[in-house]
């Protein structure tokens, strides 16, 4: 490692981070990042002082308020939640279901909210989570209207398998991102879990461009389509908050 950067090695700390292992312990975090004990010490605990990370009772440490709060400034992200929280609260009291606000990061689509009820069907996504873009609602809104560069790395890439519903070949994928962009929207069937589909619908800004999915994951017994308009209608007043205007109505 000699002549890497400060930044660097704190960077591949901060990766080590991840959704299946949100708290890890100084030993872990060494052997993760590939960094000398002495180095991962030194390092943590400067970021621990800053409060980028937070060193529980249990001696692990996690994610720090401090970069949750730094991360919330990424460039449309504060502006996007803000004026999207209205109609994902309004979806969410119509329904009493999970509604979900996602926005692509390469190939995986990245969760920004979530209002879950108590009662609602058990998900594994939460805020901060990633799924690849070929298994969710979400994902599939996004990479329908990602540019073909995106798309073809998608189609030439193995489709991780979650269930055995799950997308798995080009030609379905290829089938489905078309059908999203014909419809408007997309229902993800029992792509992660045997128990839940999602409904999902796009999120335009001023320039039509599609820079967000929001979501409603239900119950498979429930008929998706009878929540298709109101999954809709909640992107279309997101987009209008963003700046979209209907086609009919642009100058």
């Amino acid at each position: 490692m000699t002549g890497e950067s400060v930044s660097s090695r704190v960077f591949r700390l901060l990766d080590a981070f991840s959704e299946t292992k949100p708290a890890l312990t100084l030993s872990e975090l060494s052997t993760l990042a590939d960094l000398p004990l002495s180095t991962t010490h030194r390092l943590v605990a400067e970021l621990t002082d800053w409060g980028g990370l937070t060193r529980g009772a249990d001696g692990r440490y996690r994610i720090g308020l401090r970069l949750l709060a730094i991360g919330s400034l990424s460039p449309g992200s504060l502006s996007l939640r803000e004026r999207a929280m209205p109609f994902l609260e309004d979806l969410y009291e119509a329904t009493r279901q999970n509604v979900q606000l996602a926005v692509r990061d390469d190939l995986d689509a990245v969760y920004l909210e979530r209002i879950s009820a108590r009662g609602a069907v058990s998900i594994l996504t939460r805020v901060g989570s990633r799924m690849p873009l070929h298994a969710t609602g979400v994902g599939l809104i996004l990479l329908a209207h990602a540019d073909d560069d995106v798309r073809e790395r998608v189609f030439a890439a193995p489709l991780e398998r979650f269930t055995a519903k799950t997308i798995s070949t080009t030609k379905q994928l290829r089938e489905t991102l078309a059908a999203a962009r014909r419809d408007g929207y997309v229902v993800s069937d029992r792509q992660i879990e045997m128990i839940t589909q999602s409904i999902a619908a796009p999120i335009r800004d001023a320039s039509n461009t599609v820079i967000a999915a929001l979501s409603i994951v239900v119950p498979i017994e429930t008929d998706a389509h009878t929540l298709v308009p109101a999954v809709r209608a909640a992107g279309h007043g997101i987009s209008r908050a963003m700046g979209w205007r209907p086609k009919a109505l642009r100058r």
